[in-house]
């Protein structure tokens, strides 16, 4: 019999805990005795879970079939491994059930690595992931990521971060701004090179397995604008970079990007803009995300990141004249409600 703690059998019902023993027990070699603990910490709709089975432990991912389908990430895990990336193993799959058998990683992720001090050389090494990914081979199984989808995307932070958090509702003024804003940050992304992209590359999806760097949660990839990966890994929600080594590393990923083939003729100074504006759309969402999460999900942990995402806006707005108004709406308004909100 699977062993399930009490904890775990919160997050699932007891049908659903007794798919998840029916999975593993049928699995080759399987003992009948699996000790099953739940792992948790993830934004995701995804639940995971560490299975010890003797002295081997493995990971299942767990994805209840009106959430989503899991044959995504298991097709996206060999296009991504055919790429020269390193993923995990995949050991089994129940695409009816939404169960997928994967090799256990650890528990150590870059955030971890880095969170006292910083290292370089770890990010020079990711940043050269960066063409292996964007030369990924496109898939069916990758959702569109059109004009619709990315100011879906941006809208987040209005609808949930304004709106049903914080009680703002813009006037007309405003939300003709707002409109204009999403249009212009989803014209320059369309008008980037487009390539495969990860989608959330940061410190959180890169894990470290006997000091080797492996890249997980790519189930959402798409094709997209050329610099976002930079953008997501340099100017992480979670951790900000020191800003002499951030100049250095963006200046090394156009490059690494450039000798691929990958961005055309564009010039730094193009690149460094696009960066720039691919970022104010990628915080917006985010921010609103951690309030999504917080709100529909009950993940109060991701609070805590919202402002130090807003000022990356901030700091990016202030630089151009078109986004002045946002740097100056969102500092002067906008954080001032959050950090009450957050006392609160």
């Amino acid at each position: 019999m699977t062993r399930l703690n009490s904890d775990d059998r919160a997050q699932r019902s007891q049908d659903r805990l007794q798919f998840i023993e029916q999975f593993l027990t049928q699995q080759e070699n399987t003992p009948e005795q699996l000790k099953v603990e739940a792992i948790t910490g993830d934004a995701s709709f995804r639940l995971y879970f560490r299975v010890v089975v003797g002295q081997e432990c493995y990971i299942l991912m767990d994805v209840t079939p009106e959430k989503g389908p899991v044959l995504p990430f298991v097709k996206l895990n060999e296009n991504f491994k055919n790429s020269g990336l390193a993923v995990p193993e995949i050991y089994a799959f129940n695409e009816a059930l939404g169960f997928v058998l994967l090799e256990d990683l650890g528990s150590t992720h870059l955030a971890d690595l880095i969170g006292h001090q910083f290292d370089k050389r770890r990010y020079q090494e990711l940043i050269s992931w960066l063409p292996n990914i964007a030369q990924v081979e496109p898939s069916p199984w990758m959702n569109p990521y059109d004009a619709e989808f990315i100011q879906q995307e941006t809208n987040i932070f209005r609808v949930w971060l304004l709106e049903s958090w914080l009680g703002v509702t813009l006037c007309e003024e405003m939300s003709t701004q707002w409109t204009e804003l999403n249009t212009r940050l989803t014209e320059q992304m369309l008008a980037q090179p487009q390539t495969v992209m990860h989608r959330d590359f940061h410190s959180r999806n890169v894990m470290y397995s006997e000091n080797n760097g492996r890249l997980i949660d790519y189930q959402d990839a798409v094709v997209g604008p050329v610099c976002y990966d930079a953008v997501s890994l340099l100017k992480d929600c979670y951790i900000r970079l020191p800003q002499a080594e951030f100049l250095e590393l963006r200046r090394e990923s156009y490059q690494q990007l450039l000798q691929s083939g990958l961005l055309g003729d564009m010039t730094l100074e193009q690149y460094v803009y696009h960066f720039d504006l691919t970022g104010l759309q990628r915080h917006l969402k985010a921010a609103g995300i951690f309030v999504r999460l917080h709100l529909r999900d009950g993940k109060a942990g991701y609070l805590k990141n919202i402002v130090p995402t807003l000022e990356y806006i901030v700091e990016v707005g202030n630089r151009y004249t078109e986004f002045q108004w946002l740097a100056t709406w969102l500092q002067s308004e906008i954080i001032p409600l959050i950090k009450v909100q957050l006392k609160g």
